[in-house]
């Protein structure tokens, strides 16, 4: 018998959807930081073992929109739950349920899809306090599972893959046993570059940057891939901040995103990054949709 099934998996920003996600499926698909707004889009991972297949869904991080971008990160979160065999919550640590973890919560209590609760980040606390927090939202009603985990630490994850599975129906095979997202190179190579950019750069700007690959070219009889990208910000006093004095910042962008491209693509890259102005380009509806977000 062979059981398939996709999984989305929401939550408010940072709670480590990514990270889990990029855990399970053992290479870096979803981009991580800090910062708020890191997954714009819905991308699908595939997990497979012999007898099954798990489409796991990344979404954006649940949050009041502010923005035309946010509008559109909002309704793709949600748009997936009716989609879905099973919805993933996850929490972290926080005793306390705030006020978007309350929001979703509110939402969830009309679904009919079977609901996991991951509470994450766990190393981070003793076993009193996870059974307190697991007692707080089994009170609820809401979960068919509720399971503690430590997404960095690999903590409990085997024992939520073993969950999935005996839910998930008999299904046939979606991808290809070798393919691991539905995303191509392009995509995760320009999220590669907008990932070293939140990570180098100050808490308002990066929520401002969409990174365009321009071209990627092969050097006839190399080991070398050119890659040329589109670096796009808000304003001009953005752009000189992202290049930095003497263009290090932008270095050190670069220099970062290539590492991580060339474990990509299994080859030398010679990566050309363009800092480009398209102002407020999150406020106007048409550019957001140009930016392919739609």
């Amino acid at each position: 018998m062979y059981k398939s099934g996709f999984v989305t998996v929401i939550g408010r920003p940072n709670v480590g959807k990514s990270t889990l996600l990029n855990k399970i499926i053992g290479e870096k698909i979803s981009i991580i930081s800090d910062k708020p707004q890191t997954t714009r889009n819905k991308i699908q991972m595939v997990y497979t073992e012999e007898n099954c297949q798990i489409v796991f869904l990344d979404t954006p991080g649940i949050q009041m929109p502010r923005n035309a971008l946010g509008e559109y990160m909002l309704k793709i979160s949600k748009s997936t739950l009716e989609e879905v065999d099973i919805i993933t919550f996850m929490v972290d640590d926080s005793m306390e349920v705030g006020k978007l973890d309350g929001y979703i919560l509110k939402e969830l209590r009309d679904i009919f899809t079977p609901i996991i609760l991951l509470i994450n980040k766990t190393d981070r606390l003793n076993e009193e306090s996870i059974t307190k927090l697991i007692n707080k939202y089994n009170n609820l009603n809401i979960f068919k599972e509720i399971i503690p985990i430590s997404a960095i630490n690999d903590d409990n994850i085997d024992r939520y893959i073993k969950t999935i599975k005996e839910m998930i129906p008999e299904g046939p095979q979606y991808f290809p046993e070798d393919m691991i997202t539905d995303q191509p190179e392009r995509f995760i190579i320009s999220e590669i570059i907008r990932e070293k950019a939140l990570l180098n750069l100050d808490e308002e700007i990066p929520h401002g940057i969409y990174v365009e690959i321009d071209s990627i070219k092969s050097r006839e009889g190399k080991d070398l891939i050119d890659v040329f990208a589109n670096l796009y910000c808000e304003k001009k006093s953005h752009k000189g901040i992202i290049i930095g004095k003497n263009g290090q910042k932008l270095r050190e962008i670069g220099q970062s995103s290539r590492e991580d491209i060339e474990k990509l693509l299994g080859s030398n890259i010679n990566l050309q990054i363009w800092v480009k102005v398209e102002k407020n380009w999150r406020e106007r509806e048409n550019k957001v949709k140009y930016f392919g977000y739609k």
